[in-house]
């Protein structure tokens, strides 16, 4: 079987600044019945875009550690609560949560300290692409762009 992300001799069909006028173009294709199997988008020239949430204290960075160790101890609490045998429900529970809350206050300020410093805030990231390159089999070429020839508003650069 062949793999799925992979095409026979690709060849460009359009590169588009937007991910919305690619989709455009292969839903175009297939309104045309273009075998729309052979085809790929392909999200070029790769960013990574890292946007700042927040600046890090001790205090923030503790609660937070805090706050995820007392669900993840929860979660310990209440499994064990299925399995225990004369203890109380609240008091496993209660027992779960105490131990994440140490947990998860002593692995983040474990974490922090190891920054010493060095990273003072939070943050997401993300890689995206900035083009998108329609490739097609090489067999499939000449009909696509045909096709696109003929598509009202088509402005896509074969050569970008």
């Amino acid at each position: 079987m062949p793999e799925i992300f992979s095409l026979e001799y690709p060849q460009s069909l359009g590169v588009f600044d937007q991910y919305a006028d690619a989709q455009k173009v292969v839903d175009y294709l297939s309104d045309e019945e273009f075998p729309v199997q052979n085809v790929l988008i392909v999200g070029t020239e790769l960013r990574q875009v890292e946007r700042v949430t927040g600046r890090l204290t001790w205090g923030r960075v503790l609660s937070a550690g805090a706050a995820s160790g007392a669900w993840l101890g929860l979660l310990i609490g209440l499994i064990l609560s299925l399995f225990s045998e004369g203890s109380s429900v609240a008091v496993t529970l209660l027992g779960g949560i105490a131990f994440g809350i140490a947990f998860g206050v002593i692995s983040g300020a474990l974490g922090y300290g190891a920054t010493r410093g060095q990273r003072d805030f939070s943050s997401v990231q993300k890689v995206v692409a900035t083009k998108y390159e329609i490739l097609v089999e090489h067999k499939f070429l000449a009909d696509g762009q045909a096709l696109l020839a003929k598509m009202p508003g088509h402005t896509a650069n074969p050569f970008a």
